[in-house]
């Protein structure tokens, strides 16, 4: 699935998340421009490596200081290729806007941090053994994702879904999107950690730290007074909230 638009609108800029997007745009483009020995470099000091906090000697043959925890928070900032970084920050656009509106640019911005972070943990965790770095905004934007379904669980979503090579558009509500999504992140995170050659890559389990931590932040760290609804925050026929606009 593959999502189009939200119909949650919003009433100030999203100044966070083009902020971020410009960010990790800024560090791709740097990436880019690395010859390929210098970005390998590059990449082992500031991805984030497992096995550099869980094996100490290794990572001090390898020139690492495993006492050194920035790669938990500069690694959300970098990304493997054009299709990486071009569907995470889709990703945001989507669904940041509105969480960011609903939270408040400082709040939000503190929020994406954490879940960011805490994508990191839970992905350092489960392959504590792992020297490959792992490096993305998909954590910290599963956080968004969390706190979008939290928020605006009966919003409706337009997703695309491929079939046959054949584009199908639907709507749905935004709890079914996210649930169908963690679902599919679970599979394919516990599928990785039993068959580790099937894992394609991806980091399964940063994705579903992300969310959690999102999902779960939502309470502590918006304000109480934006939790109401009001009649100017529904797009494509309906509100937030599920019902459909009626026209007057």
């Amino acid at each position: 699935m593959f999502p189009l638009g939200s119909a949650v609108a919003t009433r100030y800029p999203p100044v966070v998340v083009w902020s971020l997007i410009l960010v990790n745009a800024a560090a791709f483009l740097y990436q880019l421009a690395l010859p390929p020995a210098a970005l390998e470099v590059f990449l082992r000091e500031w991805a984030l490596v497992p096995r550099r906090y869980f094996d100490p000697a290794w990572a001090l043959a390898h020139g690492l200081d495993p006492y050194d925890y920035t790669p938990f928070l500069t690694n959300m900032f970098l990304h493997g290729g054009w299709f990486h970084i071009l569907s995470n920050m889709w990703t945001l656009w989507i669904f940041g806007p509105a969480v960011e509106d609903r939270m408040g640019p400082g709040r939000f911005l503190v929020f994406y941090l954490l879940c960011g972070i805490g994508a990191s943990v839970a992905h350092a965790l489960v392959n504590a053994a792992s020297p490959v770095p792992a490096l993305g905004a998909s954590g910290a934007i599963s956080g968004v994702i969390g706190a979008y379904m939290r928020l605006f669980p009966l919003s409706r979503l337009i997703v695309m879904i491929p079939i046959l090579f054949v584009p199908f558009f639907f709507e749905m509500p935004a709890a079914l999107f996210a649930l169908i999504w963690f679902l599919t992140q679970v599979v394919q995170g516990v599928g990785a950690v039993l068959a580790p050659a099937l894992g394609g890559g991806v980091a399964w389990w940063a994705h579903i730290g992300g969310f959690v931590v999102g999902f779960l932040l939502v309470p502590w760290i918006h304000p109480a007074h934006r939790l109401r609804f009001h009649r100017d925050e529904g797009r494509l026929g309906f509100r937030p909230d599920g019902r459909r606009i009626r026209m007057p």
